[in-house]
């Protein structure tokens, strides 16, 4: 029988570990576990946690929650909490200091977000908003759409770079099958972008296309002046 947080010695709990040792010191399930705060009837938060995780932390942060809160002891307050944790780590992830630092390739961006991105089960539209010396000002998470496509408003697009203050924005999608080979769809889609950011003042610097470890770059392959 599994024993709850509460039941475990002082010095096991999660909790009290933190605060003693640090949360370095902590597993992903303990992590996990106190994100969760409690666990269901015969097993405790850090069971709960460590079925979570069966698939590895970086497959549990790229989850959907609204699905995932269906699941056994979740529900929709463990679901909401869990995240939230894993989009602040993305957004302290896409402000680290050296992203502060002027985009002189696309290239490196894309790096990181093929990591983020190539895996996701669904089609996913975001940018990289930048400020007139080319540092970034923020990424950004536009549309999530079906298995095969997006639903994309070039209008929106451009409207938030205008919120964000940006004269320059660099595009991204996923490809859920993992082959990031540009369609016609995302081609035109980038034709059409780039026609509306000359109209507004709003450049855009490159379109690229995430895949399962590796990526296209449209401006590479020319679809950009």
């Amino acid at each position: 029988m599994s024993l709850t947080i509460a039941e475990l010695p002082p010095d096991e709990r999660p909790r009290e570990r933190l605060f003693r040792h640090g949360a370095q010191t902590l597993s992903d399930a303990e992590l996990v576990a106190l994100l969760l705060g409690s666990g269901t009837a015969g097993a405790s938060a850090i069971d709960l946690a460590r079925e979570l995780l069966g698939d590895g932390l970086a497959r549990m942060s790229r989850r959907d929650w609204s699905l995932a809160k269906r699941e056994r002891g979740v529900g929709d307050a463990k679901a909401a909490r869990l995240a939230a944790a894993f989009e602040l780590g993305r957004r302290l992830a896409a402000h680290s200091d050296g992203d502060r630092d002027p985009v002189r390739d696309p290239i490196g961006i894309a790096r990181g977000l093929v990591s983020r991105y190539g895996h996701y089960a669904q089609e996913r539209l975001g940018a990289v908003f930048l400020d007139a010396k080319s540092r970034p000002i923020r990424e950004r998470e536009i549309y999530v759409g079906t298995v095969n496509s997006t639903t994309v408003s070039t209008r929106d697009v451009l409207r938030l770079a205008l919120a964000e203050g940006a004269v320059s924005v660099i595009i991204f999608h996923n490809h859920p099958s993992g082959d990031p080979s540009p369609s016609a769809e995302d081609i035109l889609f980038t034709r059409q972008m780039v026609e509306a950011g000359n109209l507004i003042g709003v450049e855009v610097v490159d379109h690229l296309i995430i895949g399962m470890n590796k990526f296209v770059s449209l401006k590479q392959r020319g679809v950009i002046p």
